[in-house]
């Protein structure tokens, strides 16, 4: 379990650094979360190239509870709706094991296409399911998120849509470029730690 520790401790970081971040905007339609959440794709990817899905999968749920725990304790449970919570850890559960899943099914083709088609499928699911579930109108309203259906132009430019729907749009494109820059880091990390590992 020690050799988790490192991906564990990524984890439960991000997490907690995205909670936070989520909490403030960048231009009105972005988040500054939309950076950091995106790294945990990269964290369950190496963990399972280099120690295959089971320990993938272990790294995804102990980070993710340690990393709630530590969210909860620094907001003080004041700063967001159940709903956003259920949405929030809905999103991530579901994306991330989604993600292990299809990284394992891709694993022997060429290095490069496990990470990106399961990043990319992992951040299609985080964002609708967690847009979907915290803001869209099919549930019931309440006062914390009634701004979110409050109508703006499409990432600051577009037609007129609810801001919850351009908030989502620009978190996707953000993952989708975060994914692509992320297999530099993935190729560099994994050869490190396969190197270490043969030495070891």
């Amino acid at each position: 379990m020690t050799r988790f520790l490192p991906g564990i401790l990524a984890m439960a970081a991000i997490v907690v650094a995205s909670n936070i971040l989520v909490q403030f905007t960048v231009a009105n339609w972005l988040t500054w979360g939309a950076f950091t959440y995106p790294l945990a794709f990269l964290v369950t990817d190496v963990m399972n190239r280099v120690y295959g899905a089971p320990a993938a999968r272990r790294v995804v749920v102990t980070g993710f509870v340690v990393g709630v725990i530590c969210s909860l304790v620094a907001a003080q449970m004041d700063a967001t709706t159940l709903r956003i919570a259920i949405a929030s850890g809905t999103a991530f559960l579901v994306a991330q094991l989604v993600d292990v899943s299809i990284f394992d099914a891709l694993r022997d083709g060429r290095w490069w296409r496990a990470p990106l088609a399961s990043t990319l499928v992992g951040s299609v699911l985080d964002t609708v399911l967690f847009f979907g579930i915290a803001f869209a109108p099919i549930f019931p309203a309440d006062i914390n998120t009634d701004w979110s259906n409050e109508a703006v132009p499409l990432i600051g430019h577009g037609p007129e849509t609810a801001l919850w729907v351009s908030l989502a749009l620009a978190d996707w494109l953000v993952k989708l470029g975060l994914a692509l820059l992320a297999l530099v880091p993935f190729r560099m990390i994994v050869r490190k730690l396969l190197r270490d590992r043969v030495k070891s």
